[in-house]
């Protein structure tokens, strides 16, 4: 984000100008005192963080201490840093607490979650008309997305292209539409600048939007029609097969004009759930809503007698690839949840193990 952030924080303002800043993270961030400076994750990459401050654009490091917890800062995080300055030498060694969090489960057999963004407003989930437009893909981002605890905006991009497409492409919006619900979709074209305006009523000033997607949907061409002049790289898709490749490498926030603040993320080609069973039910409210009327409370709307889940697919309440998407998900979320339970009984082991260890060293000490 070098060069589009200015510092704005008056000295007599008690209240900082860094994007998003408000009465509650100044609350938490006054325990601290000393030489201490608040600032907020603009960029993340491997080792170092860039961080908006009151003296501008720094980059810095964590502590040890925030490492062998195991907490790691991304974009959009509020931090607190220790003031080395006269060294020139800045360390993050705390987190403010996060209004939201937008994560994903790990490939593999991983159980850690990855941490994409936090403190996020509302979400883009951004698609275009194509190969991406599909519908079980948004039920997927849709259920990440509710459970963060932001609001998610479906973006259907490229409607330029919609006119050399199959006709089918106008009924898979409208079934977007139908299984969207409450959440907006709304279409345009971010590269002939055509219906941008429809994005106005989500983009106020301090509130935090972030844009999640496949690559080649045209996010980073989104945001350079936003700001009115290219800070994002951006490539065409391949013909053969309609795939985008991916053009931004790192999360990066950027500051509009009004105020508000996006955050890019790369393109994300497989996308695991992870611990997102809240969003289940929000992603999936009409079939929530009909399993009110089952028998059973417990009912898992497979096999259980009197569902009134199943009695919706028979009579077309429900579609049936709504319903094996459903399954589909919960069946992965239960995996995933296995996984975090393998998982920490693994840690619970080595840390008992080292306990064991300790003990057993101490014991022939003392003998």
């Amino acid at each position: 984000m070098k060069g589009e952030y200015r510092n704005k924080r008056s000295n007599t303002s008690d209240i900082s100008d860094i994007p998003g800043w408000n009465t509650s993270l100044e609350s938490a961030f006054s325990v601290y005192k000393g030489p201490y400076i608040s600032g907020r994750i603009s960029t993340q990459h491997k080792t170092v963080w860039n961080i908006l401050t009151e003296k501008g654009e720094i980059q810095a490091a964590i502590s040890g201490a925030i490492r062998k917890v195991g907490k790691q800062p991304v974009v959009g995080d509020f931090v607190v840093l220790l003031d080395q300055s006269d060294i020139n030498s800045y360390t993050i060694v705390d987190i403010l607490p996060r209004t939201s969090c937008l994560s994903r489960g790990s490939a593999g057999e991983s159980s850690e979650e990855q941490l994409i963004a936090a403190n996020i407003d509302t979400i883009f989930i951004v698609t275009a008309v194509g190969h991406d437009l599909n519908v079980r893909r948004l039920e997927r981002y849709l259920t990440i997305v509710h459970s963060s605890g932001a609001r998610p905006v479906i973006v259907i991009n490229k409607i330029d292209l919609i006119e050399s497409l199959p006709e089918d492409v106008l009924e898979t919006i409208q079934e977007i539409k139908d299984i969207a619900h409450d959440v907006p979709v709304i279409t345009l074209s971010a590269l002939t600048i055509t219906d941008l305006e429809k994005l106005n009523p989500f983009m106020n000033p301090d509130e935090t939007i972030a844009l999640v997607g496949s690559s080649g949907v045209g996010k980073s061409t989104l945001i350079n029609a936003l700001l009115g002049h290219d800070v994002q790289k951006t490539l065409s898709v391949r013909e053969d097969d309609d795939k985008g490749r991916h053009t931004t490498t790192v999360r990066q926030l950027f500051l509009l004009p009004n105020g508000t603040i996006f955050i890019d993320n790369p393109g994300i080609r497989e996308i695991q759930l992870g611990d997102s069973s809240d969003g289940i039910d929000m992603t999936f409210s009409d079939i929530a809503e009909l399993a009110q009327n089952c028998r059973f409370k417990d009912c898992t709307h497979r096999n259980e007698p009197h569902c009134a889940v199943r009695k919706g697919v028979d009579e077309g309440i429900i579609t049936q690839e709504r319903f094996d998407s459903y399954h589909k998900l919960n069946d992965e979320l239960a995996f995933q949840a296995d996984k975090a339970e393998i998982g920490l009984k693994g840690v619970e082991k080595k840390k008992w193990k080292g306990v064991a260890v300790a003990r057993k060293y101490l014991k022939s000490k003392e003998q």
